[in-house]
């Protein structure tokens, strides 16, 4: 299907996508095989699936990838994939997160185009020294926050675009889950372990898990920057080395203020992303378990209910719309508009040139972004809640 507006011009065919991390058993890596195909617009035909070089290339034929594209390695993928003339022309990085540098690197390096999951990476200097080779190597760079890609969250970016909500005021996020209230890394979950350990996921935790989508939507519905934070993380979970709970005060350039909370131990909280937005003329709040829906309160009326591909939505939701009214739709098709944006613009650099300018994706800026909002998050939490500008 194509998304209006974007059309299906391909010069070329579908683009050959390449993947690292991912293989069999992994979640995420399954997701971005999937929301990539969902518009027919990529073709898999290379992988490094596994650390482990039997199981990568067991992933790798599982997949249908042929036996001579099925790499050992990022390294040796990288290398050979920018040799051959029917080669990759993007990856996409959906390993634990201390890997996502080195493996970026690699590929800019040899001229492929970067699709990487978040957190960007674990250090500041690290991501800002993906955004320096970005520049350089003339590639693109998309991290996938994938909730940018819902149809009701471009609908009040582009409200508050236009407007709409006056002068902002406030701003609220939360991520709150329940999933690691016990200590599930203790008895060998997958997903538990490698998020609560530093060596992997980074210094932080929940904060850098889920609390970065937060403060990336935040920021992408708002058009907000931050101008400084002050952070209380904190470890509930008995031998956990990362934090599980985050609350954090937010003052913005321009005097707008924010608060952030996420946590994985509130028991009664499967995936419950919210985002609420004030300003001088009125309100907006979203929830994700309920994306189709957008309550909007203009200041001194009645509040109204927007629903995508019905009532109220319009063009800036309608470009990411797949179905009509009264048939839902979610995170596997929001993770797909990413993918289906980043589509647009590799088409375009094929020929030198750029996309429609209403094709949005979060990019290798904004990911640079989320690790310095971690980093100063856990450093404010480190001094004693003081306030620290990122």
């Amino acid at each position: 299907m194509a998304i209006e507006g974007r059309g299906d011009a391909r010069s070329g065919g579908r683009i050959r996508l390449g993947m690292v991390g991912g293989g069999q058993g992994a979640f995420i890596g399954a997701v971005h095989r999937l929301c990539a195909r969902m518009d027919d617009h990529y073709d898999l035909v290379a992988g490094a699936l596994s650390s482990q070089k039997k199981r990568a290339v067991a992933s790798a034929l599982d997949l249908g990838i042929a036996r001579d594209r099925a790499y050992g390695s990022y390294e040796e993928m990288a290398a050979r994939e920018a040799k051959r003339p029917d080669g990759i022309e993007a990856v996409a990085i959906v390993t634990p997160n201390h890997m996502h540098a080195p493996v970026a690197k690699a590929f800019l390096k040899a001229g492929i185009h970067v699709i990487c999951d978040k957190p960007l990476t674990t250090t500041v200097k690290q991501a800002k020294d993906l955004v320096t080779l970005t520049k350089k190597s003339k590639c693109l760079f998309a991290v996938t926050y994938n909730y940018s890609g819902y149809p009701m969250i471009r609908q009040a970016r582009a409200m508050v675009a236009a407007g709409e909500l006056g002068t902002l005021r406030v701003v609220q996020a939360e991520y709150p889950q329940d999933w690691l209230t016990e200590r599930l890394e203790a008895e060998g979950h997958k997903q538990a372990k490698w998020r609560t350990d530093p060596k992997q996921s980074g210094a932080g935790g929940c904060i850098g898990d889920i609390g970065t989508h937060a403060y990336h939507l935040a920021g992408f519905v708002s058009g907000l920057k931050i101008d400084s934070l002050c952070a209380d993380l904190s470890t509930f979970v008995k031998g956990r080395k990362v934090d599980d709970n985050a609350a954090i005060l937010l003052r913005y350039k321009g005097g707008a203020r924010g608060m952030l909370w996420a946590s994985q131990v509130a028991p009664g909280n499967e995936n419950a992303l919210r985002l609420r937005v004030y300003g001088d003329k009125g309100g907006l709040e979203w929830s994700q378990e309920s994306p189709n829906e957008l309550w909007h309160a203009p200041y001194g009326a009645p509040r109204r209910l927007l629903t995508r591909a019905g009532n109220g939505a319009d063009a800036a939701a309608g470009r990411l719309t797949r179905v009509p009214p009264g048939h839902p739709e979610g995170y596997l098709e929001g993770f797909a508009n990413v993918y289906t944006e980043v589509a647009a613009a590799l088409y375009a650099a094929r020929s030198g040139g750029k996309p429609d300018p209403a094709v949005i994706f979060p990019t290798v800026a904004d990911g640079l972004e989320g690790v310095a909002f971690v980093e100063a998050a856990v450093k404010s939490s480190a001094k004693g809640a003081v306030w620290v500008k990122p």
